[in-house]
């Protein structure tokens, strides 16, 4: 697959809160492209057509912007509250080859072991950083998941990269764990758990004191 595809651009000679609110009801959204000593420019890219290439797992955009062309990289998401729409791309100008770090997308792959025994699968982290040449960026990052049973754990340091491809998120970093789903307790279980009530000191000798009625000697 061609890991670029190219996107027309428009400049954007307005920066503000309204005008970019104009930007995104045209159909479009706002972004900034950076990087290479280069001053920043403000354009705005096809939403639909940018939101294909994106889901098709494309990283690297040739930004046509009039006569220039310029090869980018996909820096930041910008979404909205709700998480849903892209409100804003931060694309970065890279050379095919320059090695970048960037955090890609993790795929677990395989069943776990572990879910046959009556484990289930906790993912701790969605991506792992690597560094690598901009014409090798993977994908995806795909973890093994075959042979992960109750009691494992998958590190950044286990997983196999793609040549050319290195790690640089921290080893140890936690990735998968595979345990046993804790069985609810019934309420006879949480009863004997639960403390009796504290005797309170000195609350048996006062009893016996007014039984005995205070007498003297």
């Amino acid at each position: 697959m061609d890991k670029t595809f190219v996107l027309k651009a428009e400049v954007r000679d307005n920066t503000g809160s309204k005008h970019t609110a104009k930007v995104r009801a045209a159909g479009r959204i706002p972004a900034i492209i950076y990087g290479h000593k280069q001053a920043p420019s403000a354009v705005s890219l096809d939403a639909h057509n940018f939101n294909v290439g994106l889901h098709h797992g494309h990283r690297l955009i040739d930004v046509q912007l009039g006569r220039k062309k310029e090869t980018t990289l996909v820096k930041a998401l910008q979404y909205d509250h709700l998480g849903r729409d892209i409100i804003h791309v931060d694309l970065m100008r890279v050379d095919a080859s320059e090695t970048v770090k960037i955090a890609v997308p993790i795929e677990l792959k395989g069943t776990a072991q572990g879910t046959h025994e009556g484990g289930i699968i906790e993912e701790h982290v969605d991506s792992l950083e690597v560094e690598c040449l901009v014409s090798d960026i993977p994908e995806t990052i795909v973890v093994s998941m075959k042979d992960v049973a109750v009691g494992d754990a998958v590190h950044a340091g286990d997983v196999e990269l793609p040549e050319g491809v290195k790690l640089a998120s921290a080893p140890d970093l936690l990735l998968v764990t595979c345990h046993l789903v804790a069985a609810a307790k019934t309420t006879e279980e949480l009863e004997e758990e639960m403390p009796s009530a504290p005797e309170v000191i000195g609350e048996t000798e006062k009893a016996d004191e007014d039984q005995g009625g205070g007498e003297k000697e």
